[in-house]
């Protein structure tokens, strides 16, 4: 062994939310060896023999010279602490009722889940191991991710699908890769978080409301009256945070210029919010008091109280708020109609209920234990369960781990027929990426995944689609790099 080591640590100095990654080189003898990785992390290690000392020297200072291009500065190892992360828990009891929800299948995903969204053609589960899974509606796999900390939320955006995440990060799932579609600024711990139109709204454990740009640019921040805000939801005209003091609203959506200090309205609810659902016209908070309360969008006025038997830590509502549907820390789902009358209480034998969707007469929960799980809640189905005559759940359980993506792996292509070309182009001190085929507004900016983004690249998307408020693009699904 060489009597001289010789090491360089640095980490990213940028200060617009990335800044939380190391990278270590080491020279010892002929061995050159190099760690990297995330803040706080032991990171990922590996090693290379080369001929000589000499050798190993300028391979190392060639790699520190390649990340110190891409923004990396030499620092002090343990200054800079890992992102502070805040999950929800439940010290989850044995249900108070007897009679078992009719589960038509479980799916057990390994670890508490937080991650819902269900539409028309699948399930989407996501767990704090990171591990995102595509169901059928059998809750059958079709596809699975795995990403580097804890899935938070799991939101849809239009024909956009997007994953809230312990590190940070955002990630846009519409394609074969999970990309970074935002990067939330560094020393926010992230609650949840909301898109409507390419916005991002994230609420944190400070009781802020921080909205960023389709370009991943920080436009507004705001604080609520309480903290531990764990409700954000944005439609196109609000942003609607729930904390510990109640709800606030904030206007100006739609126009980021107007937006003010001024709060619309705050209503102040019957215990903290935990969790928050909307439709067109109202939202459904439930609270650590045992009740979900119905609010007006216009107005901040409670319309309608659902009183469960503990707090209620999920909920969501049909079309229209014909009914109601609520999971407590007790293990327990609830179903009301519009006027507030409980309809029924069952167990869910699968935990509690972290959060919640409905959909065609079918209640999908994921809860403490990892599950999501899908109830049957048609009329006959409840009765029926409510008698104890019902079939037993279909467990499934999850397949082996794949390996954590990496979200700048891009295939290589020269066929521009594959999709939309754009180009990415420096705009002052800007990167901005805009479309190059035909039929498009070349003016328009598109919405891309900045850590992709190469000043005269250009790539090859599988859609480019205009924005529901016009004025920019936002890419869709895969994306690869043209080469000519």
């Amino acid at each position: 062994m060489s009597e001289t080591v010789t090491k360089k640590y640095l980490e990213l100095s940028q200060d617009d939310g990335s800044a939380h990654k190391f990278y270590e080189v080491c020279v010892d003898g002929c061995e050159m060896s190099i760690r990297y990785g995330r803040i706080g992390t032991d990171g990922t290690k590996s090693s290379k023999t080369l001929d000589s000392e000499e050798k190993a020297q300028k391979e190392a200072d060639k790699k520190v010279k390649a990340k110190e291009k891409k923004g990396y500065a030499e620092a002090v190892q343990g200054v800079r602490k890992k992102r502070s992360i805040t999950r929800r828990t439940i010290t989850s009891r044995p249900a108070t009722t007897k009679k078992k929800a009719p589960i038509l299948w479980k799916f057990n995903s390994g670890a508490d889940a937080f991650g819902i969204f269900v539409d028309e053609e699948n399930c989407w589960v996501g767990n704090e191991r990171g591990n995102i899974y595509k169901l059928n509606h059998e809750g059958e796999v079709q596809r699975q991710f795995k990403l580097g900390d804890g899935v938070k939320s799991i939101v849809s955006d239009a024909d956009w699908l997007y994953a809230g995440c312990d590190d940070g990060k955002v990630y846009d799932l519409t394609g074969k890769t999970p990309r970074v579609a935002y990067d939330i600024e560094e020393g926010v711990d992230i609650y949840w978080v909301d898109i409507y139109d390419g916005l991002l709204g994230v609420s944190d454990s400070d009781g802020n409301v921080l909205i960023s740009n389709y370009e991943d640019e920080g436009i507004s921040k705001y604080k609520s009256k309480g903290t531990s805000g764990w409700m954000i939801r944005c439609d196109e005209e609000r942003v609607y945070h729930g904390h510990s003091a109640g709800v606030t609203v904030y206007d100006g959506w739609e126009d980021p210029e107007k937006m003010s200090d001024d709060d619309v309205w705050d209503c102040k609810t019957n215990g903290a919010v935990l969790f928050g659902y909307q439709d067109e016209e109202l939202l459904y908070v439930g609270t650590g008091n045992n009740v979900v309360q119905a609010i007006s969008k216009q107005g901040g006025k409670i319309e309608q109280n659902y009183r469960c038997d503990a707090s209620v830590f999920s909920c969501a509502s049909s079309q229209g708020g014909e009914y109601i549907f609520a999971g407590d820390n007790c293990s327990s789902v609830y179903c009301f109609n519009k006027g507030g009358e409980r309809l029924w209480k069952l167990a869910t034998n699968c935990g509690s209920a972290y959060s919640m969707q409905y959909l065609n007469e079918k209640l999908y929960i994921v809860t403490t234990t990892g599950a999501m799980a899908c109830i049957d809640a048609s009329e006959t189905a409840i009765k029926e369960a409510q008698a104890g005559t019902f079939k037993e759940a279909k467990s499934i359980k999850a397949p082996k781990d794949v390996k954590i993506a990496t979200s700048t792996e891009m295939e290589i292509t020269r066929n521009v027929e594959e999709g939309v070309v754009v180009k990415c182009t420096k705009k002052g001190a800007k990167l901005r990426v805009s479309v190059v085929s035909d039929g498009y507004d070349k003016s328009w900016n598109v919405q891309f995944p900045q850590n992709l983004r190469q000043d005269g690249a250009m790539y090859v998307v599988e859609q480019v689609k205009e924005s529901a408020s016009g004025g920019f693009y936002r890419a869709y699904g895969d994306i690869k790099k043209l080469e000519e």
